[in-house]
Formats: C-alpha cells, sequence, structure tokens
C-alpha cells in the first residue's frame, strides 16, 4: 500500500528517536563549538594523520580567525569561500567564518578553473581559503586574477602534520607544496589569525551560515541558502537516531568530503554537537582509510557505495580491524544490494542506506541504526521531518492512492531558497493547504511502516559516487567543440559509481573537414571539465532525438539507450 497522505516516521523503529512533532531546538554553529570547548576543553575534536587537535585548539583557532576576518573588513553577511580538502583548517575556518558572521561557500576541490570562478561570482566570495596544495593554490590563483574575488589565504598542509611528516614534507617532498606567491592580496592563513579581539556580531539562529551549490531541480548549479538554523537542526536530527551507548567515546570516520553537504553534516556538524571527533584524511584513498581504521579504532563510517566497495576491492581490506564499528551509513547514490550484503557479510558491520538533499542541509531519511530495516529502501524520516507524495504531473494534487508520486518534505532542514534565484524558487517548492514543501523531483512510494522506496528521478542530474553532475554544463563544454553541433549527456548504470556520464552528438558538416578519430572527442571533453564529470565515452549519431516543438529529448535519449543496452 502507498501512503499519501502526511507521514510521521515509526518511533519504535528508531530506538532513541521520536515522533515528526519532536521539537528540535537549534542554535548558532558556533555556539554548539563554543559550548562543547568551555565543556571539555582537552576532549579531542581531530585526528588528522596522527595529529591531535582538541576541542579548545580548534575554537581558540576560529575566534582568531573570525576577529582577523573582522579587522581585515569582512563584515556580517560576507561571503568566504571554503577550497580545501579535509584538513583541520577546513573546521577552524568555517566556524571561524560564522562567528564573524560571514556566510561559508563550499566550494569542491575538484573543480576547474571556470567552475570555481563562475560560482566566486554567483556568490560575491570576497575571500577564498585554499591549501598550498599544487591541484589547488595555481586554481585558486587564476580565478583570483580573473574574477571580482578579493583575497586568498593560504593553509600550509606542513603546519597541520605530525613534526615527522611535517619536516618530511618540507624537506624531501616539496613537490608536493605548491609555492604562495608574495603578493597584497595573498596571504598565509596563519597570518588572518589575530589575537587582538574584536567585538562579535550577535546572530540568530535563522541567519544565512552556508551556501551550498547544487543542481536543484533544474540541473543549473545553485546555491542552496542553509541557515544556522537548518544545519544545527539536521545535526541534532541525525544524532536523534543513534541508538548506542552514549558513554563510549563517539569517533567518526571522515573519509567523505567535508565541502559535501553530507559530510557536512553527518561527520561535522553532527560531531560537534555530540561533543565526539572526527579522524579526518585529505581525500579518500582506500589503503589510507583501511589503516586509519584500524590505528583510531572509529565507530561510525558515513560514506558513499564507491567508497564501500573500493575497500572491498583494496587488498589490505583482510587486515582491517573492524571491531570499533557500529554502522556504516551509506548516501549520495543507490547502494547496490550485492555490495551491500558483500560488506556486511565481510566486516560484521551493519551498513544502512540513507537519502537527502543539499536543499534538506543533508539528510531527510535513514534506515534505522538496529531493529527493523528493509533493504531497497532510503528508510524513515527523520524525527521533526514530514514527508508527502503528489502527483507528478499536478503537484497542486496529492498523487492517486496507491500510486507512486513526486517526494516532497518539511522540516526545520529544510533550506530558504536558491541565492539570487527568485525564477527558481517558486519551481522549488509546492504549496499544500497552505503549507510549503521542499520538491525533491524524486518518484517515491512509502510504506505503512513509513520507509521510502525511489521508484524513479525527475531530475536529469547524475549521480556518480555520490557527486552531482550536471548534464547541461557538460554539453555546454562540447558545444564549444568546433565540430560538434548538438549534445546529450545521459547517465549510465555502473556497478561501482552508480551511474557514469555518456555523450552523444552529432557533427557539423563542413566539406574537407575529417571527422574525429576515435576517442578524439572523449579526450578533448575530458581534459576541460572536473574528474567527476568526465565521460565514459563520446558517441557520434546522425542524429538526436527531438520533441515535436524541436528540442532535444534527453528522456527519449535515455529510453533508447537504455533499452538498447
Amino acid at each position: 500500500m502507498t501512503v499519501n497522505k502526511l507521514f510521521p516516521p515509526v518511533p519504535a523503529s528508531y530506538g532513541h528517536a521520536r515522533p515528526w512533532e519532536t521539537e528540535v531546538v537549534p542554535e548558532l554553529l558556533h555556539a554548539t563549538l563554543q559550548r562543547q570547548a568551555e565543556a571539555h576543553p582537552d576532549a579531542l575534536l581531530v585526528e588528522f594523520l596522527g595529529r591531535k587537535y582538541s576541542y579548545r585548539e580548534i575554537h581558540a583557532e576560529a575566534r582568531r580567525f573570525a576577529y582577523g576576518l573582522i579587522a581585515r573588513g569582512i563584515a556580517r553577511g560576507d561571503r568566504v569561500g571554503l577550497f580545501l580538502p579535509n584538513v583541520p583548517a577546513y573546521v577552524s575556518a568555517y566556524y571561524g567564518a560564522m562567528m564573524a558572521g560571514a556566510v561559508v561557500v563550499n566550494f569542491s576541490p575538484l573543480y576547474t578553473v571556470e567552475e570555481l570562478a563562475q560560482q566566486v561570482e554567483d556568490s560575491g566570495t570576497r575571500l577564498l581559503v585554499t591549501l598550498d596544495a599544487p591541484a589547488l593554490l595555481p586554481t585558486a590563483l587564476k580565478v583570483l586574477d580573473g574574477s571580482s574575488l578579493e583575497k586568498l589565504a593560504v593553509a600550509k598542509l606542513s603546519d597541520m602534520l605530525p613534526l615527522v611528516k611535517s619536516l618530511a614534507l618540507r624537506t624531501l617532498r616539496r613537490s608536493q607544496i605548491a609555492v604562495v606567491p608574495d603578493r597584497a592580496d595573498v596571504a598565509p592563513f596563519a597570518d588572518w589569525l589575530s589575537d587582538t579581539p574584536s567585538p562579535l556580531p550577535e546572530l540568530e539562529t535563522g541567519d544565512l551560515a552556508l551556501l551550498q551549490y547544487t543542481g536543484g531541480t533544474t540541473g543549473t548549479p545553485k546555491g542552496a541558502m542553509l541557515s544556522h538554523a537548518n544545519l544545527s537542526s539536521n545535526a541534532i536530527q541525525v544524532d536523534m537516531i543513534d541508538p548506542f551507548d552514549r558513554e563510549r567515546a563517539d569517533i567518526v570516520m571522515g573519509g567523505l568530503p567535508l565541502f559535501h553537504v553530507f559530510a557536512n553534516t553527518c561527520v561535522l556538524n553532527r560531531t560537534v554537537a555530540k561533543g565526539g571527533a572526527m579522524v579526518l584524511v585529505p581525500r579518500f584513498d582506500p589503503g589510507q582509510v583501511l589503516k586509519t581504521i584500524t590505528r583510531t579504532k572509529p565507530m561510525a563510517f558515513p560514506g558513499v557505495p564507491t567508497m564501500f566497495q573500493a575497500l572491498l576491492d583494496h587488498k589490505d581490506f583482510a587486515k582491517t580491524d573492524w571491531s570499533s564499528l557500529r554502522i556504516c551509513i551509506s548516501g549520495g547514490a543507490p547502494m547496490p544490494a550485492p555490495l551491500r550484503e558483500k560488506f556486511e557479510s565481510a566486516t560484521g558491520v551493519r551498513l544502512v542506506e540513507g537519502y537527502g538533499l543539499t536543499e534538506s542541509s543533508g539528510v531527510v531519511s535513514t534506515n534505522p541504526y538496529e531493529g527493523l530495516r528493509k533493504h531497497g529502501t532510503i528508510g524513515q524520516p527523520l524525527p521533526a521531518t514530514q514527508v508527502m507524495l503528489l502527483d507528478k504531473e499536478d503537484p497542486t494534487r496529492l498523487a492517486p492512492d496507491g500510486a507512486p508520486g513526486e517526494l516532497v518534505i518539511r522540516g526545520p532542514q529544510i533550506m530558504q531558497g536558491y541565492w539570487n534565484r527568485p525564477e527558481t524558487q517558486a519551481s522549488a517548492f509546492a504549496e499544500h493547504e497552505g503549507v510549503s514543501w521542499l520538491r525533491t523531483g524524486d518518484v517515491a512510494t512509502i510504506d505503512d511502516d513509513g520507509f521510502l522506496t525511489i521508484v524513479d528521478r525527475i531530475k536529469d542530474m547524475i549521480a556518480v559516487g555520490g557527486f552531482k553532475v550536471f548534464p547541461s554544463q557538460v554539453e555546454a563544454v562540447l558545444l564549444e567543440h568546433p565540430q560538434v553541433k548538438e549534445a546529450l549527456v545521459i547517465g549510465h548504470p555502473d556497478a561501482y559509481l552508480g551511474e557514469h556520464p555518456m555523450a552523444y552528438v552529432t557533427l557539423n558538416n563542413a566539406d574537407g573537414v575529417a571527422a574525429p578519430a576515435d576517442g578524439e572527442l572523449k579526450d578533448w571533453l575530458n581534459a576541460r571539465v572536473g574528474k567527476h564529470e568526465r565521460v565514459e565515452d563520446v558517441v557520434v549519431r546522425a542524429d538526436l532525438p527531438k520533441t515535436m516543438i524541436g528540442k532535444l529529448d534527453r528522456k527519449a535519449l535515455r529510453a533508447e539507450v537504455l533499452t538498447a543496452a
């Protein structure tokens, strides 16, 4: 039976969770950090490649960064971008910017110059915090020179490592360090830390805290506006469903990138809200993560399906000590049943699937950590979250009784809207009986126990190992090639990544110009897009399907290609 009415979760399945009516009391994110630092200042907050940082240390650095921002003219509401991998400076810069009243903007370290510049301009980012890594600093410098970005703050990896590793990096591995140029608009992150107190602004939980870019429901990247209340509430909601012993040290494996909304809630904000610790690795490397699990004994590991598959495939998997882990949570892409079964059998650790969106601060639902779960579903809504199914063709009506419908959501974690996008704001929400609901673009069913199953996707976004690829962006790059006339990019099922992008093109008829050789267009395109956007192939066709009015028909192409496959 499909439930189409308002659906509160069933409390019995959650263990310690409450019904959706449960009151969630949010607080300013940096106030949460301060509260925990005052309650247990010497407790571990971050472990990074063997170096440990306490709550006292991270909070002190965050406060000094806030003072430095204010002293240099960063005002309440200004945007401060983080173009960083998982390093301790990310944590202190994130909370420090919020202390100063600034709005954090997360940028993926995978971005090309063009992608980073576009979002810097769209967000109006004034300061960008990055790392002295060859893969990051040169990109940031090009954006600084070619956009309205005003300044760079460059964190040094060697400053964040244990002493021996720091010395080795500076003396033996200098090729892994990018030189910070001597410029007035570029300075080390350490120079932005001030010991001179400045009055910190009085903020409200409804104030904007984070711009998180997403494709939303149209495929065009937009900044989801997430308030302190949104992010804090989602961290509390995720903590509510944890049924485990609260006396045991809470350590989370931070293999997910913190710039991603999934990690932002489940690794960063939820850990601080609980007073736990994060074990960070700069990027996901299966061998390093396996060794880190054995060394640090985490109890939880949020990840995407490709991470769990990569761990299984690594030669050191069987040597890893999994005894400390109580739960692994998968999100970002559908979890293949064979992968879940193999991982659980090999580790003895329960692997549950959840679901969320950038627009929902990260998490909407998950299968319970203990007790009843239903494989193939995305679990039950979090406490304080309601879901409903609307008619797929007419969002003003409920879905027909017993039929799947578009999943819509309401709760304290739902975004305030899209940054400077009033034209897309209305389409992102649906009104029902005077109440606003976030439209997910996903078609789902809800059973009598409140378990959600995604059965189709309205959105065109392609989920590649937990990252979202926007076909229109890849198509735009393809169309820059002089021989490409038309282009469509769709997702193909992939047992490892969930999906991989495939491009289909038609060519201009140019007399005397040879058609591109096999692989030429693919290599040309993949050199110009982000790593997660690289296509498996570029297929040249005589024509591409079109609608009755002449528009390229992505849906028809997908149906044709997948049917043939």
